[in-house]
């Protein structure tokens, strides 16, 4: 996917109307988190079905969203990819799915991450297989969603999962490798907490080593973060750890996770 280049508005009320019928219409990707949160996400579904003769799918789509106790952002996308999903099943539509998948907007990829989180047929390695073009993904908004997608599948099958992702740890992307820590953060920010890892958090030293050092400051926030998620249930776990990586690894980058990691113990 293409870098984006614009700015953004750093409010609503400044998104130019023409950007906003744009984000709508599916034909521009968000530039900042202001217009992710300000897209009219039943609109671009209309817009997409429309433009793609599929518009049968829309009324089952937005009564599973009518659905919802709580419609946010994050909730109102996961009901859209489930229920896209559902009607691509229904229809055995695969040709719309590859549309979805190499959509130009970001939400409407995000929506596909979903429809693999969704479905049941895939293992934990095909599902971590198929999300990995969306870890890798140019933009925020696709990559934070991606792992929130597949998160229960991975709880779900941890310890397969952590051996496929220690393999992500060392890959020459740092969205990969940014994505193998951030799934399985203990107490993922919008998630449930995976109760295993807050007790045990040394099941997942195989990814957490590789990147005690990552020379991307993406991943080093989301180490640091990680092992602060950590401390608050097993601090003397994080304590040693970073005493450790003191020793094996005299970087800067190995400081400024050991300064992220122990900022809770510090208080």
């Amino acid at each position: 996917m293409s870098e984006i280049k614009r700015k953004g508005a750093r409010s609503f009320k400044e998104i130019p109307l023409t950007i906003l019928e744009q984000l709508n219409q599916g034909e521009i990707e968000t530039a900042n988190l202001v217009e992710w949160l300000a897209v009219d996400q039943r609109l671009l579904l209309q817009s997409i079905l429309t433009q793609n003769n599929r518009l049968d799918y829309y009324e089952a789509i937005i009564e599973g969203i009518e659905q919802l106790k709580k419609q946010t952002v994050n909730t109102v996308n996961e009901a859209i990819g489930v229920g896209l999903y559902e009607e691509i099943v229904k229809r055995d539509d695969i040709a719309f799915l590859q549309i979805i998948f190499n959509h130009k907007s970001d939400l409407v990829r995000c929506w596909g991450t979903y429809i693999i989180g969704k479905n049941e047929q895939l293992s934990i390695q095909e599902t971590l297989k198929q999300i990995q073009v969306f870890a890798a993904d140019k933009h925020f908004g696709v990559r934070e969603i991606s792992w929130m997608a597949i998160r229960k599948k991975v709880t779900e099958n941890l310890n397969e999962a952590i051996s496929i992702l220690s393999n992500w740890s060392l890959n020459e992307d740092e969205n990969i490798r940014r994505f193998s820590s951030e799934a399985i953060r203990p107490r993922g920010v919008w998630c449930e907490h995976i109760t295993i890892l807050k007790q045990t958090p040394e099941l997942a030293l195989s990814i957490l080593d590789p990147l005690k050092s990552d020379s991307a400051k993406y991943v080093q926030e989301s180490v640091g973060n990680w092992l602060n998620d950590a401390s608050k249930t097993q601090p003397g776990f994080v304590i040693e750890l970073c005493k450790r990586w003191e020793v094996e690894s005299d970087t800067k980058e190995t400081k400024y996770i050991i300064k992220k990691a122990l900022r809770t113990i510090n208080k």
